[in-house]
């Protein structure tokens, strides 16, 4: 089987990658420009250009074709329809990224599947992800285009602590926040519902839909079966860096209101609503599949790992400050009622 991967070395693609490669069941191919490709255990064979360059892609796989063509970093439709271009006739099968905060916004019902309605007012990047997917159903239903779509969640790996509230450079700067002892800006009250999946269980997953004849023409969500609230999420992170939470709530609409973060898009159209996700369709799709790293567990490799590598401490002054002015205003805000 072959198939060949548009970058591979991301957060939710560097795991399947790694065990595609451990498993020699597959001939794959990275396209990419191999900015992490060290990283990777030698087996694959790389394509040394930018997808972006469609011509200079055509020259070099105008003699190749695949079993699967999974795409990871498209997010409008001109990328998938180059994308066309470039694979009609050369894939059985064409796997899309898509996301999981393309679902309706406000949710009608907190229980989540794949029948569940895709409409976000509230973020560009899920909006242009919900083009994607009527781009390619279109493809699939008018010119038979093997198209599957696949809806990652929240996902996590081991260069990554997943947090709700976070500035432009990352979450590193909320979790120096915590190792100095500072309270940390959690939206709402934290009793939302949310749900985090360790990469190796979406590679799992993910491999078990590539080259599988049931999952064309599908849209398939894979995310973990745990539900967390944010409490719980900032608490495991806590406990991990030895540290006590501090938690300070600040009202989702009022960080969206206050800042030049996209916090209407990620808090609003995202995080800030209670989620649980019912991955039946996945498991009758990949049978024995079960997502097995939980949070608590997956959490503390990738801290010690984060803590140990300064590369993955890029530090946020100016997220910092715009922390102490938020729970200054508020404290400010509630001293004045007081009185």
């Amino acid at each position: 089987m072959k198939a060949l991967f548009i970058g591979g070395t991301g957060i939710i693609s560097m795991a399947i990658t790694k065990k595609l490669l451990a498993d020699k069941q597959w001939e794959l191919f990275l396209l990419n420009k191999g900015s992490r490709n060290s990283q990777l255990p030698a087996g694959f064979k790389h394509i040394d250009v930018n997808i972006y360059e469609e011509d200079k892609v055509a020259e070099l796989i105008k003699d190749m074709s695949f079993d699967v063509v999974a795409q990871f970093i498209a997010f409008t439709p001109e990328h998938l329809e180059r994308d066309y271009r470039l694979f009609k006739g050369k894939t059985k099968q064409y796997i899309f990224i898509s996301s999981a905060s393309a679902y309706q916004k406000p949710l009608s019902d907190y229980r989540i599947n794949e029948g569940t309605p895709l409409a976000n007012p509230y973020w560009e990047y899920s909006r242009n992800k919900i083009a994607c997917e009527e781009y390619l159903s279109k493809l699939y239903r008018e010119d038979n285009f093997p198209v599957t779509i696949v809806r990652p969640s929240h996902t996590y790996d081991d260069r990554y602590i997943p947090l709700g509230v976070h500035g432009k450079n990352g979450s590193w700067q909320v979790v120096k926040r915590m190792l100095d002892n500072k309270p940390v800006i959690i939206h709402g009250d934290g009793t939302s519902l949310w749900t985090m999946t360790h990469n190796s269980d979406f590679a799992n997953a993910f491999i078990g839909l590539m080259g599988n004849v049931h999952t064309v023409g599908e849209a398939v969500q894979i995310t973990s079966d745990e539900s967390l609230t944010w409490n719980q999420i900032y608490s495991a992170i806590a406990n991990v860096l030895g540290v006590e939470f501090k938690p300070y709530y600040v009202p989702s609409d009022f960080l969206a209101k206050c800042s030049d973060y996209d916090f209407t898009g990620s808090l609003i159209g995202d995080k800030a609503n209670s989620v649980v996700f019912d991955n039946s369709k996945l498991k009758r799709l990949v049978p024995g599949f079960t997502a097995t790293v939980r949070f608590d567990e997956g959490i503390r490799g990738t801290i010690e790992n984060v803590l140990s590598d300064k590369t993955l401490q890029t530090e946020d002054p100016e997220f910092d400050i715009w922390c102490d002015k938020v729970i200054g205003a508020m404290e400010n805000a509630l001293d004045f009622i007081k009185k």
